[in-house]
């Protein structure tokens, strides 16, 4: 087979599927349509690039909802130990945060991408950039991709077009569309990894307050549907953090989502330990009790103002009635969701090439030969922390270790 790789999309999972799938006279040319690559890359970590997280591979699973058993063979393949070795080994040393995030020495996302390219250019993989793909199609074993300059026949057609989110960046979701002029399935889309907005929301001018490692419980019609744990931050407009972001795929707009602000404690346990708090008070102000336990001051005060509680009332003096208000409020603060944040902010797409349609040990369509879905175009969202970097990554890796096998066997 003498016709072209053709790859579609520049991010972090095209430029790493077209540098190892090049080699050995193999010609890989990759369309990028925007004027310089991985746009998106850039931003990720706000531009300090958390690639992936660190421990074993094999804990990653549980991390992308539903289908971390589909990303098995991608990332057994292609570890997050893998990754970090693969920038070492080129100059660029990996750094792992105490919660497990990791990141380049230079916290520069650029220097990722700079790695990237110069691998590229080092292996004859040629770049189009500004040359957006406007159709695809089928040509006998191979295919026929049009460019708004060019026409281009391809023996291999590999989609790493991205999802829809961050559209600035250039992931707008058209590689659904090429995907499905092949016939290849696509599920519905949303945003993932969202911020909540929050109906009658009382916290708007805390912004910026955060709590570590707190609970979450979803209701949808009076019924618990969900329980997360992780950091959450208060927002102008509702709620945001790790926990919020990794629980928006479980999140419906009309949702109650019921807060637990003590880390590392359950609903019960809280409602207990306020109590007796409080009780045990005595003269002490009932801002001063609640402070110890580790709370933000300006939003103790809040709490008190809502529950009605002059700002120095003793323990003493507090009504029952405010008392069981307050430690409601610890324990199942309810917030009722007005709606998620939509593609211009979310971090990640659920949703995408159906994966029942693609060979997990490949990366090749099941449906249409020598064609292949890496990256955030298949229906994957993982969990804020470098899973879907990693995934990316893994994908793209063992797309190419397929091709280049088809290849090296001709």
């Amino acid at each position: 087979m003498n016709d072209a790789i053709v790859i579609i999309g520049g991010g972090p999972a095209g430029l790493f599927c077209a540098l190892q799938a090049a080699g050995e006279g193999r010609s890989v040319v990759l369309f990028e349509k925007k004027p310089a690559p991985a746009r998106k890359l850039l931003i990720a970590g706000s531009g300090q690039c958390n690639i992936t997280h660190d421990g074993e591979i094999t804990g990653f699973l549980s991390r992308y909802g539903d289908h971390g058993s589909f990303l098995r063979p991608a990332l057994l393949n292609f570890t997050n130990r893998d990754l970090i070795a693969f920038f070492a080994d080129r100059g660029l040393l990996m750094q792992a945060e105490p919660g497990g995030k990791v990141f380049p020495e230079t916290r520069r996302s650029a220097d990722v991408l700079a790695v990237l390219l110069a691998e590229c250019s080092a292996r004859g993989v040629a770049i189009r950039c500004n040359e957006a793909v406007v159709a695809v199609g089928r040509d006998g074993d191979g295919f026929l991709v049009r460019t708004e300059k060019t026409t281009i026949r391809a023996g291999v057609l590999v989609l790493a077009t991205g999802g829809a989110s961050y559209p600035a960046t250039g992931s707008t979701g058209d590689g659904y569309a090429f995907a499905r002029a092949l016939g290849q399935p696509v599920t519905e889309v949303a945003p993932a990894l969202a911020p909540v907005y929050v109906e009658d929301y009382p916290f708007a001018d805390l912004a910026g307050i955060s709590f570590e490692e707190i609970t979450l419980a979803v209701y949808r019609d009076g019924k618990r549907v969900g329980r997360h744990t992780g950091d959450l931050l208060l927002t102008h407009t509702g709620l945001s953090g790790p926990g919020i972001l990794d629980a928006s795929r479980y999140i419906l707009p009309g949702d109650v989502l019921r807060v637990t602000f003590l880390p590392g404690a359950n609903v019960e346990a809280v409602r207990e330990l306020v109590t007796d708090a409080v009780m045990a008070g005595g003269a002490r102000q009932a801002k001063t009790v609640l402070c110890d336990l580790t709370l933000p001051e300006r939003f103790v005060r809040r709490l008190l103002d809502l529950a009605g509680v002059p700002p120095g009332e003793t323990c003493a003096r507090l009504p029952k009635k405010a008392r069981n208000a307050l430690v409601a409020s610890l324990a199942e603060f309810p917030f009722t969701v007005a709606g998620l944040g939509g593609f211009a902010e979310a971090m990640a797409t659920r949703g995408g090439v159906a994966l029942e349609g693609i060979n997990r040990k490949t990366m090749a369509s099941r449906i249409v030969p020598n064609f292949y879905c890496i990256g955030e175009v298949l229906d994957i969202d993982g969990d804020t922390g470098g899973y879907n970097l990693q995934a990316a990554f893994s994908t793209a890796a063992l797309a190419a270790r397929h091709i280049a096998g088809l290849h090296t066997s001709r």
